[in-house]
C-alpha cells in the first residue's frame, strides 16, 4: 500500500503524517489506548514513524492524562 492510500488521520490519533499512519495501521493501531500500550522506543522502531510523530502523539497523550508505555 502507498502512503498516497492512508488517510491523513485515523481514529482518534492527531495528525503525525501518512508514513507514520500507514505504520501504525500497519500494527493494527488505531487509538490513542493502543497507542499508550507502546513505548517510545517501540514506536520509534516502526519503519515511517520518527521523533516529530512521537512528539505529537505524546502531546495528545498527554491531553488525555495519559502516557507511553514504560517498556523502553
Amino acid at each position: 500500500m502507498s502512503t498516497r492510500d492512508v488517510p491523513q488521520q485515523i481514529g482518534d490519533l492527531p495528525p503525525i503524517g501518512r508514513p507514520a499512519n500507514s505504520a501504525l495501521l500497519a500494527r493494527g493501531i488505531t487509538t490513542m489506548e493502543e497507542v499508550a500500550k507502546l513505548s517510545e522506543r517501540e514506536l520509534l522502531a516502526l519503519h515511517g514513524v520518527g521523533p516529530k510523530a512521537v512528539r505529537l502523539l505524546s502531546a495528545a497523550l498527554t491531553e488525555r492524562g495519559m502516557h507511553f508505555a514504560d517498556h523502553s
